[in-house]
């Protein structure tokens, strides 16, 4: 057992616990700012601002899709390859890391076409006006020539986490999205290129953090390496990235499902303000929840490898820790919105005139929007644990469970009975019921662990075995 091996199984779970987060949620907050950033300088573009910000809202739900398959290689990789380096079969790692190579590049290549060809049809479909469509049509096809760049780096730099170096995942988030916000205003409104420019300059960004991660790789300092004869595609290897990554895969593909329904209801309900509102929204959302997900990467590597290495006592222990956390912070988070909603809204529109009716109604919906944030630091926390430990079926049930079971149909009941507040209010009752659904999942799923702890029923393998042999 080498030191980084001996440190997941045996180091105090606090401090290993936030060595192993800070970074990755560091990384996340960072990482969020590629989107946040766009939408800050875009929305005080004179005159256009608004309309341009709500042009990339709309634009959202296909960038969601290309953000899935990166997460679907990506975090697939990552869990795989904890728990093969748990089992010590470092030859299984490798095997990952080569196919998610191959498999993210190719799918990034067929993105990009698809995407190209049929842009400005599938932003018509999905709510965008005469207005804001030469918007997000612009800021959408720069961007997709840069797919393959962003899909494969950011599915490697996840298999970097996944083998224990959660610094350097997160220090390659950094360089990207610090790159990506000097870039920004100059492209923006130095070189006048509008929404064109902020697409440019996230572009420019994921190629410079594509090449810093495959230098890594490539470099001694890799604990598992990138080998000619792993990246011809094997069935059995991607099957195991795909059972355990299809939960982040399937949330990403809800998320745009989602977005596609919203704002396709807004633009009914309330027209381009009402579309803009929910941009914000979606914005403050990444804010609020990137340090979640950061802290799932770094709780990640820690479940894998101690249930790979059946320690399940640690891994309960773990998953508690966490939950804690995440509680604590997304309250924080919420007392935010309750008490300054005003200078939440003012951080993405200005006071000009032409901004005033999407300040109003981002203003009023927000408060309302972000009324289940507190419950999600259970719900969060635990899809995650289901997806660590290799339950794939469990994890896309209770990934699904909020974001499509349960918001999608509210979205479409709640506005014909209460207009444009059914829209508002359909979030924070999805949150509830998800809530109520996993704490009841969770009691299960703790009772199992302290059986296995005692002996009492065998241990069930993890859904995907990354070692089978080939």
């Amino acid at each position: 057992m080498n030191d980084r091996e001996r440190l997941l199984a045996e180091g105090s779970l606090w401090p290993l616990i936030f060595r192993f987060s800070t970074p990755a949620i560091l990384g996340m907050l960072v990482n969020a700012l590629y989107n946040v950033v766009d939408r800050f300088y875009i929305g005080r573009v004179p005159v256009i601002g608004p309309a341009a910000l709500t042009g990339l809202g709309v634009a959202f739900p296909i960038l969601s899709v290309g953000l899935a398959f990166t997460l679907l290689f990506g975090i697939g990789a990552a869990a795989n390859i904890s728990l093969s380096l748990g089992r010590k079969d470092r030859a299984a790692a490798e095997r990952v890391l080569g196919n998610t190579v191959t498999a993210s590049a190719a799918a990034a290549l067929v993105l990009t076409v698809l995407g190209i060809v049929f842009a400005d049809n599938l932003l018509r479909l999905f709510g965008a006006s005469d207005v804001t469509l030469e918007y997000a049509s612009a800021y959408l096809k720069t961007y997709l020539l840069g797919t393959v760049f962003v899909t494969t780096g950011i599915a490697l730099n996840h298999s970097i986490r996944g083998s224990g170096s959660p610094m350097v995942s997160a220090l390659t988030q950094v360089l990207g999205a610090v790159l990506n916000i000097i870039l920004d205003p100059i492209f923006i409104f130095v070189f006048g290129l509008g929404v064109r420019g902020a697409a440019i300059a996230t572009v420019i960004s994921q190629v410079v953090s594509f090449l810093w991660v495959m230098g890594y790789i490539l470099s001694k300092k890799s604990l598992v390496k990138i080998r000619r004869a792993n990246l011809l595609p094997r069935w059995n290897t991607l099957w195991s990235i795909f059972s355990i990554g299809a939960s982040p895969f399937a949330l990403q593909l809800a998320a745009s499902a989602v977005s596609i329904v919203a704002n396709r209801t807004l633009k009914f309900y309330g027209g381009d303000d009402a579309i803009g509102a929910m941009t914000i929204m979606s914005s403050l959302s990444l804010l609020f929840l990137m340090p979640l997900f950061g802290l799932n990467q770094g709780l990640q590597p820690i479940l894998g490898f101690n249930y790979g290495a059946k320690n399940y006592a640690r891994v309960r222990q773990a998953l508690k820790k966490q939950i804690i956390l995440a509680t604590v912070y997304v309250a924080v988070c919420f007392c935010a919105v309750l008490a300054v909603p005003q200078l939440l809204v003012r951080f993405f529109v200005t006071s000009a005139l032409e901004s005033a009716n999407l300040f109003a109604t981002a203003t009023a919906a927000l408060r309302v929007l972000f009324l289940g944030l507190p419950l999600l630091g259970v719900v969060i926390p635990v899809s995650n644990y289901f997806q660590s430990v290799g339950k794939a079926s469990v994890a896309i049930v209770m990934t699904l469970l909020r974001q499509v079971i349960l918001l999608i149909p509210l979205y479409l009941l709640l506005p014909v009975f209460f207009g444009l507040d059914g829209i508002w209010f359909a979030l924070p009752s999805a949150d509830t019921a998800s809530f109520l659904i996993t704490a009841f999942v969770l009691f299960f799923e703790v009772r199992r662990l302290r059986r296995l702890e005692a002996g009492e029923e065998p241990a069930a393998a993890p859904a995907a075995q990354a070692g089978t042999s080939e």
